[in-house]
């Protein structure tokens, strides 16, 4: 993606069953699940850069010695900032201690953040939050072990509104309105109730509260604890989350919105929001590392048991095509494929663009992000190429010389890296004509490989704000004089905004509306279809959300997707570019084939999965109705 969007979250959990003193022996390191950890969170940077932080669970300490250690940082660089905190503590009492080194029990006893239980977390802040006191993990403390809850999660909620007002309604006073504080609060006030409950039938049984506790951690239910929290949640969400005594679980949306993958042998329990992270960290194979279904939880006890629960009915699966477009990274084996796929699909449209003439045009890609959907875009333009030699042939076949045979042969596809980004710009000039003309030269271009006769093709993940297209790179490539440029997004027009944890909120920055209005205000329609939708809008805002209808969408349904990429193509190109300027778009049916399972499509369609979808949107359009910058949940 050439703008920069933010999005979605990392978690990485991790259970050892064996004593430290058996990895200790086994791998040489009593440090192993700390190692793996780094590795996770490392391999997962794509995820969130925000912030990162990392809580590790001892098992079995004695009362008074610390079994709860946290670290959490903003920095530029927050993985390796929290492992340099980390390394700074464990090398420190080491040096002082060297005998510790001996013992892997002596480690765990008097070092931080040696345990058994981790749970790791990289962020991007889709609220533009950035402070410490938003970065997970979150941590809920007790002095009674069973009660000390730490959460962290990928996820967006539509109704902390309703959420927060549920919890004051319970007699709590929740410290803020922020979506984790909300769920972990939630998740809070039935684990107590949970822990008063058996205590009650414990002392009932004739013991004291220091001998209830080790029954009381055998004996708690960890989804039903679940259930009863997440009964009202709607949103995407992956919610990790560990308690005191060392119970761990991770739980899914019941769409399957947010990713969630795990692996599990006699050593360890992991889970991660992406699949090549464990593979690479743990070198399993593919097949090995499972998908958590919808609506499910893994729950992994004190002991060791590792249990799944259905804690959430599932429902119609429509996992985030965005993380197989753009956001999880490409070297997941089926990620990979579908990326191409996205590439290839999107051929037949490029070809007609380019009058099928693959011997004259130019493809590339930006960002890098965009490299896979390029080489299957390139593989179908060859298949191409090779049909048109083949046709050649057959047409010349009684009078083919070896002269004019070579000449067809040699014919090559032409790809070239076009563009390269040079620098992350600082804005610190604030007056626009100077910024936009620093914006202008954020990428730099390959000069000499394009003809004025030339076709250039270039395909991006995807096209959003169409700002850095319009700003930049258009004006980049149009310094090259081709005949005409072809901007690709191998991601369907985006419409609607996101509820479920990508920064994509406001309806009005979004190019395809923008490109729409202008269609309207061309026809004449704008002030009457706009009023129209909004008074529609406003009348649902006292709806429960199971009532509430997507208007929004009436506002694309006069214009095919052809008449609005056409319309983006001209706003984006303005007067400055001399270059002929065409948009094409994928289909939703194609990125229906190439990610068959991950039909979450709502950003395109506005179908969304949940009902707090639909008023995310119409609060979206009421917002821009109104003039308002806030967000729309």
């Amino acid at each position: 993606m050439s703008e920069l969007i933010k999005h979605e979250c990392g978690i990485a959990q991790l259970r050892l069953l064996k004593p430290l003193s058996y990895y200790k022996e086994k791998y040489g390191t009593a440090f192993y699940g700390i190692n793996k950890m780094y590795l996770m969170m490392e391999k997962q940077h794509n995820r969130g850069q925000d912030g990162a932080g990392l809580a590790s669970v001892k098992l079995d300490v004695k009362p008074g010695d610390r079994y709860i250690s946290r670290v959490r940082s903003n920095a530029a660089q927050p993985i390796q900032d929290i492992f340099e905190k980390i390394n700074l503590r464990i090398n420190d009492g080491l040096k002082e201690n060297p005998e510790w080194l001996k013992s892997a029990e002596l480690q765990k006893e008097n070092l931080p953040y040696l345990g058994e239980l981790y749970l790791g977390h990289v962020r991007y802040g889709t609220f533009g939050k950035n402070s410490i006191e938003n970065v997970h993990p979150f941590l809920r403390q007790n002095n009674w072990m069973h009660r000390n809850l730490i959460v962290a999660g990928n996820f967006n909620l539509t109704n902390v509104n309703e959420l927060f007002e549920n919890l004051v309604s319970l007699g709590q006073h929740p410290k803020e309105k922020a979506d984790t504080i909300t769920v972990m609060e939630k998740i809070g006030h039935f684990l107590d109730s949970e822990v008063q409950k058996l205590y009650k039938k414990l002392k009932a049984e004739g013991y004291n509260k220091q001998q209830a506790s080790p029954h009381i951690v055998e004996q708690i239910k960890i989804h039903k604890i679940l259930r009863k929290a997440s009964k009202d949640w709607d949103g995407g969400y992956v919610m990790a989350g560990m308690l005191g005594h060392g119970d761990s679980f991770v739980l899914r949306d019941p769409n399957g919105i947010r990713p969630a993958y795990y692996y599990m042998d006699d050593e360890i329990v992991v889970t991660a929001s992406e699949r090549p992270v464990i593979q690479t960290a743990f070198n399993v194979a593919y097949e090995d590392v499972k998908e958590l279904k919808p609506g499910q939880a893994i729950i992994t006890q004190k002991n060791g048991e590792v249990s799944f629960k259905q804690i959430i009915k599932a429902k119609e699966r429509k996992a985030c095509s965005f993380e197989r477009i753009y956001f999880s990274r490409g070297s997941d084996a089926e990620i990979y494929k579908e990326r191409k796929k996205l590439g290839s699909l999107l051929m037949p449209e490029v070809l007609k663009a380019i009058d099928f003439d693959t011997i004259n045009s130019v493809f590339s890609f930006i960002p890098n992000t965009a490299e896979t959907s390029f080489y299957g875009m390139v593989e179908a333009a060859q298949d191409e190429l090779n049909r048109q030699k083949n046709e050649a042939i057959l047409k010349e076949k009684e009078n083919l010389t070896d002269a004019r045979l070579s000449e067809i042969l040699a014919h090559r596809l032409r790809t070239e890296k076009i563009a390269v980004k040079d620098a992350k710009l600082r804005t610190f000039i604030t007056e626009d004509s100077s910024r936009d003309d620093l914006v202008a030269h954020v990428y730099d271009v390959t000069y000499g490989v394009v003809k004025p006769s030339d076709n250039l093709v270039i395909i991006d993940d995807s096209i959003v704000r169409g700002t850095t297209l319009k700003k930049s790179i258009l004006k980049m490539l149009d310094r090259l004089n081709p005949k005409q440029i072809i901007i690709v997004s191998s991601a369907p027009q985006i419409r609607y905004p996101d509820c479920y944890g990508i920064d994509m909120a406001r309806i009005d920055d979004f190019i395809a509306f923008k490109a729409t209005a202008a269609l309207h205000k061309e026809r004449g329609t704008y002030d009457e279809v706009v009023t129209s939708i909004y008074e529609r809008c406003v009348a649902q805002v006292d709806l429960p959300s199971t009532e509430v209808v997507n208007h929004v969408k009436d506002f694309y349904k006069y214009f095919t997707a052809q008449e609005i990429s056409t319309k983006i193509a001209s706003l984006i190109s303005g007067n400055d570019i001399t270059s002929k300027v065409e948009v094409i778009y994928q289909s939703i049916e194609n990125l229906h084939e190439a990610c068959p399972k991950n039909l979450g499509d709502w950003y395109f369609t506005g179908n969304y999965p949940t009902p707090g979808g639909n008023k995310v949107v119409n609060r979206a359009f009421m917002n821009f109705y109104e003039g308002k910058e806030d967000r729309a949940y």
